[in-house]
């Protein structure tokens, strides 16, 4: 017969453990070390948001129609606006070749049909989306450093540099790419915090954690991350490095909350959904850009599939083959692309402004009195802005190693993402407006650093007085320094020993 164990009774969690036996516990929650508190001056935030959008917007829009011909790039982007409002795709001509996707071009023909095909209508949607970058910077400088003097610092510094003030005033694509870029990662910024809100909030969460369910935040940057790779291909190098970025921070969120094995629990409660997020949505937004391209029967490359029906995979339908080949034809001309420019330049000249970009200097003008006049405008990021680059990045990476700062650690991977990846193909011909998507990320180093200048909030009154003093200074120098650049950043006239002034180094020529 068998003998039937007795069965265990409950036992109160508040007696004491028998002799022998080890209750089970799930490790301690960890303190949050690398979360920065949100600024509580709402109000004040977005009132200066407003101002610095504002202000940002009047001066780009500043004599923006001038000059009215086609400067640089602009003879390729502008016309092709143009055709998208009138067929709905860029025509197929045999004397060029398309090796864009279209968004950045439609951002073009937006300004083109509410101002008409002129320099003002094309250059319009360039001034808005450099404006809604120092905005966006402001915001994502105040959230990641927990402080609105940082972010103020971070937009004003944006906001009085050449570079990005001259993109934001000529119709080229990069300054779409740099907006979108900005908007998708000040969404992941937003959703790290709010998950770890929610878990925070959850308190107990077991072993494995719990369903997050749909994350709104994380979607909308997949979406402005695939518009970002239909402005400019150059987009995908932030999608990849902040999607493994995001991972990283839901493995944080699940560690503070002491889950025992944080990397598994982010991998089953977040991966699935940044594989649909990061890696669906942003190929379904990619591909509905090309909708006119679909729909349109003379777009370029439309027809290849049809002109060549022995290829590989004839099962899948034509459009998608013939969108397929033109991808692989855009690609062997973007890593062939080797011939000289006179204003070309290296990733590694970029930091310090080694060859900007003559945009436009046309010839023999004079003034009343006969003496020479020159007109010149050129793409240049204000000097004491840009040599403070490469401190402000040695900087960060002390932030990182010495304090793993939260803060800084995005701002590193933007940078990584945005000038890094360009040292991959040093043969291709490149220009500095490829760091335009950067630039924002390293304005930010500059302003973390600042923030290191003016002081913790425990240092005395005195040093955070003279250090707060000599941060104003500093973006003061470079408000001061842009104001000086601004006749050769908008084509002013100046006789040529003002012009000289302005010339610094000898590759500005």
């Amino acid at each position: 017969m068998a003998v039937l164990a007795p069965e265990r009774a409950e036992r109160d969690p508040q007696d004491p453990p028998r002799p022998g036996l080890r209750a089970p516990r799930l490790p301690a929650p960890r303190p949050r070390t690398d979360a920065v508190q949100p600024p509580r001056d709402r109000r004040t935030g977005w009132i200066v948001a407003a101002v610095l959008g504002v202000l940002a917007l009047t001066i780009r829009l500043w004599g923006i129609g001038y000059p009215r011909n086609l400067l640089f790039d602009e003879a390729y982007y502008p016309p092709e606006a143009d055709e998208l409002l009138t067929w709905g795709f860029e025509y197929n001509r045999g004397y060029t070749f398309i090796v864009h996707p279209p968004l950045g071009k439609w951002f073009i023909a937006l300004g083109e049909q509410a101002f008409g095909y002129n320099s003002f209508g094309w250059r319009f949607p360039s001034a808005v989306a450099g404006a809604v970058s120092v905005v966006l910077l402001f915001r994502l400088a105040r959230r990641l450093s927990g402080s609105t003097l940082v972010g103020l610092f971070a937009g004003l510094l944006l906001l009085a540099d050449g570079f990005a003030f001259t993109l934001s005033r000529i119709g080229l694509l990069d300054v779409f790419l740099q907006v979108l870029v900005l908007a998708a990662v000040s969404c992941l910024v937003v959703d790290r915090d709010v998950v770890r809100a929610r878990v925070r909030a959850a308190g107990a969460v077991g072993n494995a954690g719990f369903r997050l369910g749909p994350r709104g935040w994380r979607i909308a940057a997949g979406v402005l991350f695939g518009a970002a790779c239909a402005v400019k291909w150059s987009g995908v190098w932030f999608l990849a490095f902040f999607a493994i970025l995001s991972l990283f921070w839901d493995r944080a969120a699940w560690r503070e909350a002491g889950v025992p094995r944080p990397t598994r629990t982010a991998a089953r409660r977040g991966l699935p959904g940044a594989a649909w997020a990061l890696g669906a949505v942003p190929v379904l937004t990619y591909v509905a850009t090309f909708t006119g391209w679909f729909l349109g029967e003379t777009s370029q490359g439309r027809a290849w599939a049809q002109q060549n029906p022995e290829t590989a995979f004839p099962w899948v339908p034509d459009a998608v083959r013939s969108l397929w080949h033109q991808h692989a034809e855009w690609l062997r001309f973007h890593n062939g692309l080797s011939s000289p420019h006179p204003w070309e330049s290296g990733p590694w000249s970029w930091l310090v402004n080694g060859r900007p970009i003559l945009l436009w200097n046309p010839q023999g003008l004079v003034d009343e009195q006969g003496g020479q006049v020159v007109r010149y405008i050129l793409m240049v990021g204000t000097p004491t802005l840009w040599l403070a680059f490469a401190p402000a990045l040695l900087w960060l990476v002390w932030r990182i190693a010495a304090r793993r700062d939260p803060a800084a650690v995005p701002v590193a991977v933007g940078v990584a993402a945005g000038w890094l990846t360009w040292f991959v193909n040093l043969d291709r011909t490149m220009f500095i407006f490829y760091i335009a998507p950067a630039v924002p990320f390293f304005v930010l180093a500059v302003a973390l650093a600042l923030q290191d200048v003016v002081g913790r909030p425990g240092a005395s009154e005195w040093r955070r007085r003279v250090g707060l003093g000599a941060a104003c200074l500093y973006v003061g120098l470079v408000v001061d320094t842009f104001a000086f650049f601004w006749p050769v950043l908008t084509g002013s006239p100046l006789s040529h020993g003002e012009w000289l002034q302005r010339m610094w180094f000898p590759s500005w020529f």
